[in-house]
């Protein structure tokens, strides 16, 4: 299996090379050449089977010669054991034909510990068989970033700098990115939004020099072996609730479009998914673009779901490749669009077409997102963060089995569901303190080279 750039430049890489990477030299993304299958006796095999092995399963086409299969096998087991839940991603029925997949029983409680626990394990065996080390620069609208330092504290092959928007993640959020003590770990906290987070990333990554110098890698969700681990929960809630004989459809709280791409793969891959639905905040570019296929940018405001408060959403571009027919230049033309004066683009007929073929949308704003909190609370019992009930408001709307993804702990905004039910969501017992550790914060400017400058100083030689 080898990969290839979004944007069509450069030599395909293996999975490996590929993964410590992150994003493509000329700047795209890395997607598969081709897409393995599962036929539907392959799927209907994986029930009753331990998540683990149905990641193995799902991912093992996926990695070449990257990992012998008994050190693949280890490594997954390692990276799931800090789960609080047997089932890793267990299935929560909250409507007739609706259920909450819970992806928050990872360290940090969000989803990104389902993929970054296993990243982490994947770049340290990398690593130390290289006997290589990496700087690891991410950008974060909440979650990735504390998920990320978890799994890269204290990891002598690597130093992670993390960049998040200031003022505009929780409380909860920023404590677990700035009070982890180990010299690899560094918060920054960037005047300006999430946008110019990640724009500054990319910046870094396409300064070769810099690039090059620093050694950078990306484990944000522009990391395809970030998308990859993501999929194999569609198939472990799929098969749980019929699959392959009873197609599911799926609702998902996105922003960066990571979350449901990697809904697509599965489906890619031969999981029988009925509807894709991107369910949006008022930062609602997703949900515009499959309405009238005009991608525009209209800036960023602030919501009570910060971790969707996007407006240039990476992942799309993958999408986007599809839907040109793997066109890079095509792609890469588009890209530029986005980022420069005109601000957008337009979606073609057919490309649009397509789009609507795949994917539906929905989108919420404060007071509906507010409403749906107190709602799910009153009829299910249960508190949901108001990314996962943005996720359960688009699935519970849709006909038919929908799975609608409940991305992280209630406890992560309890604010926000404090003011929506009356009742303040506890943290677990193992961040129980997490209000009383001691913080490391460094603010800095929207400013590319200040950013650069500030890591080649603080990283470990």
């Amino acid at each position: 299996m080898r990969y290839t750039s979004t944007r069509g430049g450069g030599a395909p890489l293996h999975f490996e090379d590929a993964m410590l990477a992150g994003l493509a030299r000329d700047g795209g993304l890395f997607v598969p050449e081709s897409w393995p299958r599962m036929n539907a006796d392959e799927i209907a095999g994986l029930a009753g089977l331990a998540y683990e092995e149905i990641a193995f399963r799902v991912m093992r086409p996926f990695i070449g010669g990257a990992f012998a299969d008994d050190a693949f096998r280890v490594l997954i087991e390692r990276a799931y054991a800090g789960f609080d839940h047997r089932l890793r991603a267990p299935l929560l029925q909250v409507g007739e034909e609706t259920w909450a997949l819970e992806l928050h029983h990872g360290p940090t409680l969000a989803f990104k510990d389902v993929a970054m626990q296993l990243i982490g394990q994947m770049f340290e065996a990398a690593l130390t068989r290289r006997g290589a080390r990496v700087t690891i620069v991410g950008a974060t609208s909440g979650d990735t970033g504390s998920a990320a330092i978890e799994a890269f504290r204290g990891m002598e092959a690597a130093d992670i700098f993390i960049l998040y928007p200031h003022g505009r993640v929780s409380e909860v959020q920023r404590r677990q990115m700035t009070t982890p003590a180990e010299a690899n770990v560094h918060a920054i906290a960037v005047e300006g939004d999430f946008d110019d987070c990640q724009a500054a990333v990319k910046a870094m990554f396409n300064d070769h020099a810099f690039r090059d110098k620093m050694r950078l890698a990306a484990v944000n969700s522009i990391n395809w072996a970030r998308v990859l681990a993501q999929s194999v929960y569609y198939f472990t809630a799929a098969v749980a609730l019929g699959a392959p004989s009873r197609p599911i459809s799926f609702a998902v709280p996105t922003g960066n479009f990571g979350d449901i791409y990697a809904g697509y793969v599965a489906k890619r891959m031969g999981l029988p998914i009925d509807r894709l639905i991107i369910a949006t905040n008022r930062n609602d570019i997703l949900h515009r673009t499959v309405q009238t296929g005009a991608h525009e940018k209209r800036g960023v405001a602030p919501t009570t779901s910060p971790s969707m408060d996007i407006q240039v959403s990476s992942n799309f571009e993958r999408l986007l490749f599809d839907l040109h027919d793997r066109e890079g230049e095509a792609v890469a033309r588009l890209m530029r669009d986005l980022t420069g004066n005109q601000g957008g683009f337009t979606l073609s007929q057919g490309a649009l077409d397509r789009l609507r073929a795949e994917f539906d949308s929905a989108r919420f704003d404060e007071d509906e997102v507010a409403a749906l909190i107190g709602r799910f609370a009153a009829e299910t019992g249960h508190l949901f963060c108001p990314h996962s009930a943005i996720g359960l408001g688009a699935a519970i709307a849709h006909s038919g089995p929908t799975v609608g993804l409940a991305t992280a702990h209630a406890a992560k905004f309890p604010d926000a569901v404090e003011a929506a039910t009356g009742r303040r969501p506890a943290l677990p017992e193992h961040m129980a303190d997490l209000y009383e550790r001691e913080e490391r914060i460094t603010v800095a400017p929207a400013d590319t080279d200040f950013l650069k400058r500030l890591i080649v100083e603080k990283a470990r030689a």
